[in-house]
């Protein structure tokens, strides 16, 4: 018989094809919010008059914009969100941007919460462990993606500890972002790069779900479609960046490859060894994705019990490999695909594999990983 749960998140509601400053005006209102601060990604601020726009849109309810946040969520960039937001009595984050902005701003309510307002003060934001999750987030976010990193949907988030070489999580149930306003019109002026490899980020998420260990109904659906979309609306928006239908199917290909991570569905080696490369290696959050999925996928075959079918099949190959459908899929967006091409040397492997051995969705890989050698044998093809 089949048993699990699946647990909602703490959030409001999503906004689709709304233009982005009308539908955070309707939300701010509603939520009787006075004093919002944006935190907007350095280079969407550069190409797109976004502080005009929330001037209009919220007019003196606006009381600052802040940007900069730099790759990967430093603790250094979180903090100085913080103690702006402090500093300006907010009483709402709206985060404009990508991952690494939107979980700058999740993480920055902790932060505001517990009083943790500096560097060496986020150890203690995970040594309170449950103290933390108890309290009541006093700051909530409001987020507007321009890529395709999903960090909107989760009530967790990824910072590096740049003294450390180390990316943590900080989880909360009300990091979730309050509302989620998916607007194309925000993406034109997102690289391409940036836009895909994250989107195979998406796909990761999407497939790791369909052959998690702990896979469930709705995530199953959910992710299936998502492939579908994602499988069909990359490709598009390559081809015709301008085509703001594809880039919003796109997006909704990412709301529904998160339903599994917002029901906890716990994910695979892919987003481990991503985990390490991005935290400690610095390669880009989606590109992380594009060296690992079809990898982990074909070490995972011996054990696959046709999870994979689906996921070939989701992408409209059914009968096909899915580590070679995947792959296919990688290379045909043009996006790099090997550690070699990110910089990382052979000499790092074995690093890599250790760092990876204390992900916690390594222990859950649906195929055992028993120590350091597995992993390698992952990253020897990666390479």
């Amino acid at each position: 018989m089949l048993v699990g749960s699946y647990m909602f998140p703490k959030a409001d509601g999503i906004v689709f094809g709304k233009p982005w400053a009308e539908a955070i005006a309707e939300h701010v209102e509603r939520l009787g919010k006075r004093r919002v601060l944006a935190v907007v990604s350095g280079s969407l601020a550069a190409a797109q008059p976004l502080e005009a726009g929330l001037r209009q849109a919220l007019g003196d309810r606006l009381i600052g914009l802040t940007s900069g946040v730099r790759a990967h969520s430093p603790r250094e960039d979180v903090a100085t969100i913080a103690v702006k937001a402090r500093d300006l009595a907010a009483d709402l984050l709206l985060a404009i941007g990508g991952g690494s902005v939107i979980d700058a701003a999740k993480v920055a309510q902790l932060c505001l919460a517990t009083g943790a307002l500096t560097v060496d003060a986020f150890d203690a934001i995970q040594g309170q462990g449950r103290a933390v999750h108890a309290m009541e987030l006093p700051v909530r976010v409001l987020a507007v993606p321009s890529t395709l990193s999903g960090a909107e949907f989760t009530s967790f988030a990824g910072v590096s500890d740049t003294a450390r070489h180390l990316k943590q999580m900080y989880y909360h149930e009300q990091m979730t972002p309050q509302v989620v306003v998916l607007d194309p019109r925000v993406t034109v002026d997102t690289p391409a790069e940036l836009w895909l490899s994250t989107g195979i980020r998406a796909v990761d998420h999407a497939v790791e779900d369909i052959c998690s260990i702990n896979s469930q109904p709705l995530a199953d659906a959910a992710s299936a479609q998502a492939l579908q979309l994602l499988g069909g609306a990359l490709p598009r928006n390559r081809a015709q960046p301008a085509d703001l239908d594809a880039r919003l199917e796109a997006m909704i290909g990412v709301w529904l490859s998160m339903v599994g991570t917002q029901g906890g569905v716990e994910k695979g080696v892919s987003h481990a060894i991503g985990h390490v490369l991005g935290g400690s290696f610095g390669v880009p959050h989606g590109i992380t994705s594009c060296i690992t999925l079809p990898h982990v996928l074909r070490w995972n075959k011996p054990v696959d019990t046709g999870r994979q079918a689906m996921v070939a099949a989701a992408l409209g190959r059914a009968g096909d490999d899915a580590g070679d459908v995947v792959a296919d899929l990688i290379i045909g967006l043009g996006l790099p695909h090997t550690l070699q091409a990110m910089g990382i040397k052979r000499e790092d492997l074995p690093r890599v594999a250790e760092l990876t051995m204390g992900d916690p969705w390594t222990p859950t890989n649906p195929r055992r990983i028993d120590g350091p050698s597995d992993i390698m044998a992952i990253l020897e093809q990666a390479w």
